[in-house]
């Protein structure tokens, strides 16, 4: 998930037009090299390029809005929409199984590529007892399709609900008036641990253990006083144990034996060049090798 993170964020739409350009793709007049049993042979990739990932055998994967999925291999580039079996055109992300198998995330669902052809797969929708933390499980959120969040152990597909607070007396808001979920689910990542957080339009921050949650229910990570809903969607742990959810005001530490379960401290001095003339949140992230945390404004 953080590596899909990183190709994302450092690949402009524009370098990647140039960087397919520069090095290919090569033998687009007709299909005959295509090295997938599936999909057409192409020259260029669409603009709209949502999402980027790099698999494990070095290939390329990039997710249109809405133009399919297309795939390189340093030759080729092939484009792969649903008269291929893909289930949407429209991709937000892309993971591979610890098995080889590439996960294809969209607004109506997941699609499971084996290599050779797509399969749906079709959730189930999960009792509580089904939350579970494993180190092969893919998660997805699907645009915040259905229901909160989604878990693939391998074999089946889990429909989840994250736990329901009393968003009115925290936070101020009537979940029953709210045009959509305040539990949708914009992001999700896990920290050093291994512990898998869950960023939502305007419900806070969820830690999940394994075992139990964690709630971080705070106005900054909801509705802000100006209307606005920055949304949590990208979840961050420094070098220190801080965590860093979306913005740039504030920053956690964890707490499991304190009184309470986080403490929040300031993150960025407002006053800091950084934030001048933008919004102190960021869209997405990534932590690297040394432990700098790295952010997209």
């Amino acid at each position: 998930m953080m590596i899909f993170k990183a190709v994302k964020l450092i690949l402009s739409t524009g370098f990647l037009m140039l960087f397919l350009a520069c090095q290919g793709p090569k033998n687009a007049a007709s299909n005959k090299n295509n090295p997938l049993p599936i999909g057409q042979i192409v020259l260029q990739t669409p603009s709209n390029i949502w999402a980027i990932f790099q698999d494990s055998k070095g290939n390329y994967w990039f997710g249109s809005n809405g133009g399919g999925l297309y795939y390189y291999d340093r030759d080729v580039l092939v484009q792969i929409t649903t008269k291929d079996g893909l289930i949407d055109q429209t991709i937000r992300g892309i993971q591979e199984g610890h098995l080889g198998n590439i996960f294809i995330e969209t607004p109506k669902g997941v699609s499971k590529f084996d290599g050779k052809s797509f399969e749906t797969l079709n959730p189930i929708i999960a009792s509580e007892d089904q939350w579970k933390l494993m180190a092969n499980d893919l998660w997805f959120n699907c645009n915040g399709n259905a229901n909160d969040v989604y878990r693939y152990d391998g074999n089946k597909l889990y429909q989840l609900r994250l736990p329901r607070k009393d968003l009115e007396t925290t936070l101020g808001i009537n979940a029953v008036h709210q045009r959509y979920s305040p539990y949708t689910v914009f992001g999700i990542d896990k920290d050093i641990s291994g512990n898998i957080w869950f960023g939502t339009v305007i419900a806070g921050a969820f830690r999940y253990d394994g075992t139990s949650f964690l709630w971080v229910g705070e106005k900054e990570l909801s509705r802000l006083k100006d209307g606005r809903e920055p949304g949590v969607r990208s979840m961050l742990e420094d070098k220190n144990g801080y965590l860093w959810l979306s913005n740039f005001k504030s920053k956690y530490k964890i707490e499991p034996e304190g009184a309470t379960p986080y403490e929040k401290l300031p993150a960025i001095d407002p006053a800091n060049d950084l934030l001048k003339d933008r919004i102190p949140y960021f869209n997405s992230g990534l932590r690297d090798k040394d432990g700098n945390i790295w952010m997209t404004t």
